[in-house]
C-alpha cells in the first residue's frame, strides 16, 4: 500500500515497509511526523456523560463550564467529541455532521471552543463502522477522513476498532480470527514436494514468546498474538507466540518448505501464515497471506513448497501470525499519515483506542500519543439529566481497580519518547463511587501519567466543592504533568513481595505502594488500600526501597539517597512536616482510601 492513502476493503494490505511490521516493534523508532515529547493529555470527552446522545448545544455548556470552573487554567484543554455526532451514511464518500444535533456543523463548532481558548477533538474508527454503528468509520476513506478533519481545525482524535475486518474486534465477525492466527501446524518439510527431510512439531519443534503451545494429539496451535481485550492477561513479556524450527541443510542455496497445517476460523486457529528465516532483527519473510482452507481444524495437509533461502548449515525457521498487529498498525498509520499530509506540521493528538486488543503497548508510541489498554471503564454510560454509573471494582473491564490492575504494571512502555497507557476516562462525578474512591482513582491516574480526560456532565459540578477540589487539585495534577515525564512504579504489594513491579494481581484484598520520580528530584511516594475494608498496621518503605525500583531514572539519585532530611508533602491535605529517618509510612488505611506524599531532599 502506498503510506498515506487507503486501507483496503477487500483483503488486508500488503505490507511491505519493515517500519510497519513485528520486528520494528522493539527498535523505538516512531513513524514520520510522529511527535514525542509530550505530556498526558487533560481534557474533556463526551461518552461517559451523554453516550452517543451529545449535542452540540451540550458541548457548547461543556465547553464554558470548563472555563467558567476554571478546570481550563488547571490544565484541562481537549473538548472531544466522541461517537454519535456524524451522520449513519456517508455524503458523497465525506463525513457529515449529524443535522439534528449538530446543525451548525463541525468547524463553527470548533471556533467556539477554540474562541474560549480550548482544544476540539473528534472521534472515529478504523473499521467500517463507528461502535454506535454509523457507516462511516476510517476504512478505506483515510485520505478523505483527513482532510476533513485538518478543515474542520482539530486538535485531537479518538480512533476506535469496531467493525474491524481483519480481526475479531468489537462487533466484527468472530470468524475473522482466520487472519490473526496461524493454522494448526504439525510440521514441516524441507526440500521438496513429497521428498526431503520432514521436522515433526511434536519433536523437532520449538516455542518462542507466550501463547502458542503443544496440543496432545502433537501439533502446533495459538500461533499468533493474545487478545488483551479483558482483564487476565498480563501486559508484561512477548505476547505474541511462534513455533520454530532449526533447520540443517548440507549447502547454500534455495530450498522449497511446505507446511503440514489445518486452518480454522476461531481465536486460536486461523489461516494465516508468515514464514520467515532468521531471528526478527535480520529476518527474511517468505510467506505472508492465507493458505487454502481445510476442512476442520484436525485436517492436516501439506501445503505447495514455500520457496526460502538457507544457509549451509543451521538456520532458524519461524512459522508465526503478527498479523493482528500489523494490520492494525497499518489502518492506525494510514489514518495518521493522511492528516501528516492534509495538515503538515499539526499538532493533534492522536488517541488509540482498540482497547488493549492487539497489546498496543508493543506498538503504539510509533503513531500514538497514548493507547487504550482494556475495554470501556464502565458500560453504564449517562445522558443529558443521567449521570451514568461507575464501580469500584469488577470481574471485567468495567471499574476502576480493573483498569488500575494492568496500567500499573505497564511503566516501562510508558514515557515521553513513546506516550502512554490509557485506562480510559476518569469516572468520577458518576453515580456508584463514593467520594474516597473518586479521590483515590483521581491519585492513581496521576501517578500512573494516564490521561487525565474527564467523562462527567460537568454541569455537576460547582467550583469548590468537593468533586471540584478532586479534579481540580493541581498538586496532584502536577505529578502527572511533571516535565520528567516518567510514569509511577509500584515498589511494594501486600500480595507480592517479590515482583510488586510485574506481577499483575486482579485481587483488590491489598496494598500497593507506588513511587514515581519527578524533574525537581523530589519522588511522589502514594500509599493505596484498594481493600473494601480498613488496613490496620503501618505500611512503609525507606529511601533504599525507592531506590532499589526507580533509582536509575531519578534526575539525582545520590542526592536523595544522602539527604540529610527531607521535605514531605501531602499533596490533597496540604500539610508538611520534616523527616530525618529516610523511612516514609503511615499507620492504618481506610477501604478505597490512599495517601500519597511528595517527599523533597534538604
Amino acid at each position: 500500500m502506498e503510506r498515506g492513502k487507503r486501507t483496503s476493503r477487500q483483503a488486508p494490505d500488503l505490507i511491505t515497509d519493515r517500519a510497519y511490521t513485528f520486528p520494528a516493534f522493539a527498535d523505538g523508532r516512531v513513524l514520520p511526523g510522529k511527535k514525542c515529547g509530550r505530556l498526558p493529555a487533560m481534557g474533556w470527552n463526551s461518552w461517559n456523560a451523554f453516550g452517543s446522545g451529545n449535542t452540540q448545544e451540550l458541548t457548547r455548556q461543556m465547553a464554558d463550564a470548563m472555563v467558567s470552573l476554571e478546570l481550563d487554567r488547571a490544565g484541562y484543554e481537549y473538548l472531544v467529541l466522541d461517537d454519535g455526532c456524524y451522520r449513519t451514511e456517508r455524503v458523497e464518500g465525506r463525513l457529515a455532521n449529524e443535522v439534528q444535533k449538530f446543525p451548525d456543523g463541525f468547524r463553527t463548532l470548533a471556533d467556539y471552543i477554540h474562541d474560549r481558548g480550548l482544544k476540539f477533538g473528534m472521534y472515529n474508527d478504523i473499521g467500517t463502522n463507528l461502535c454506535a454503528g454509523a457507516a462511516v468509520g476510517t476504512c478505506g476513506y483515510e485520505d478523505l477522513d483527513a482532510q476533513s478533519y485538518a478543515e474542520w481545525d482539530i486538535d485531537f482524535i479518538k480512533v476506535d476498532n469496531c467493525y474491524y475486518l481483519w480481526d475479531n474486534a468489537t462487533f466484527s465477525d468472530a470468524a475473522n480470527a482466520r487472519y490473526v492466527y496461524a493454522p494448526n501446524i504439525r510440521g514441516i518439510r524441507v526440500g521438496g514436494s513429497g521428498s526431503g527431510r520432514i521436522y515433526r512439531t511434536e519433536e523437532d519443534g520449538a516455542f518462542t514468546g507466550q501463547g502458542a503451545y503443544l496440543h496432545r494429539n502433537g501439533y502446533a496451535t495459538h500461533i499468533g498474538t493474545f487478545d488483551g481485550t479483558n482483564t487476565g492477561v498480563t501486559p508484561v513479556g512477548d505476547r505474541s507466540g511462534e513455533l520454530t524450527f532449526c533447520v540443517d541443510v548440507p549447502d547454500d542455496g534455495r530450498y522449497g518448505i511446505s507446511v503440514e497445517y489445518a486452518t480454522g476460523k476461531e481465536e486460536g486457529v486461523g489461516e494465516w501464515l508468515q514464514l520467515a528465516v532468521g531471528e526478527p532483527a535480520c529476518e527474511t519473510r517468505y510467506c505472508d497471506g492465507l493458505l487454502p482452507e481445510t476442512a476442520d481444524p484436525e485436517a492436516f495437509v501439506w501445503s505447495q513448497p514455500i520457496m526460502v533461502s538457507l544457509k549451509k548449515g543451521k538456520n532458524t525457521v519461524r512459522l508465526m501470525n503478527h498479523r493482528r498487529q500489523e494490520n492494525v498498525l497499518n489502518s492506525y498509520a494510514a489514518l495518521f499519515e493522511g492528516l501528516n499530509r492534509a495538515k503538515p506540521g499539526h499538532d493533534i493528538r492522536f488517541s488509540i483506542c482498540e482497547w488493549g486488543k492487539t497489546q498496543p503497548q508493543n506498538w503504539g508510541y510509533k503513531v500514538g500519543d497514548s493507547w487504550r489498554i482494556l475495554n470501556d471503564i464502565t458500560f453504564w454510560v449517562g445522558s443529558d439529566g443521567n449521570p451514568g454509573r461507575a464501580s469500584w471494582e469488577s470481574k471485567d473491564t468495567a471499574s476502576i481497580t480493573s483498569q488500575y490492575n494492568k496500567a500499573v504494571v505497564m511503566d516501562e512502555f510508558a514515557g515521553l519518547d513513546k506516550g502512554w497507557n490509557d485506562p480510559d476516562m476518569l469516572v468520577i462525578g458518576m453515580d456508584g463511587i463514593t467520594p474516597v474512591m473518586c479521590r483515590t482513582h483521581m491519585t492513581m491516574w496521576c501517578m500512573m501519567n494516564a490521561p487525565l480526560m474527564l467523562g462527567m456532565d460537568l454541569r455537576r459540578l460547582t467550583k469548590g466543592d468537593a468533586l471540584w477540589q478532586i479534579v481540580a487539585n493541581r498538586s496532584i495534577i502536577a505529578l502527572n504533568q511533571d516535565m520528567l515525564g516518567i510514569q509511577a512504579k509500584r515498589i511494594w504489594c501486600s500480595m507480592d513481595r517479590e515482583h510488586p513491579d510485574t506481577s499483575y494481581i486482579t485481587d483488590n484484598d491489598r496494598v500497593d505502594i507506588l513511587a514515581k520520580p519527578l524533574a525537581d528530584g523530589a519522588v511522589a511516594l502514594c500509599f493505596i488500600n484498594l481493600d473494601s475494608v480498613r488496613y490496620e498496621g503501618e505500611l512503609a518503605v525507606c529511601t533504599e526501597d525507592i531506590v532499589q525500583y526507580i533509582g536509575h531514572k531519578m534526575v539525582d539519585q545520590e542526592r536523595f539517597m544522602s539527604a540529610a532530611g527531607y521535605d514531605v508533602a501531602d499533596v490533597w491535605t496540604g500539610s508538611r512536616h520534616e523527616n530525618t529517618s529516610a523511612r516514609f509510612s503511615v499507620r492504618g488505611l481506610d477501604a478505597y482510601d490512599s495517601v500519597t506524599y511528595r517527599i523533597t531532599p534538604v
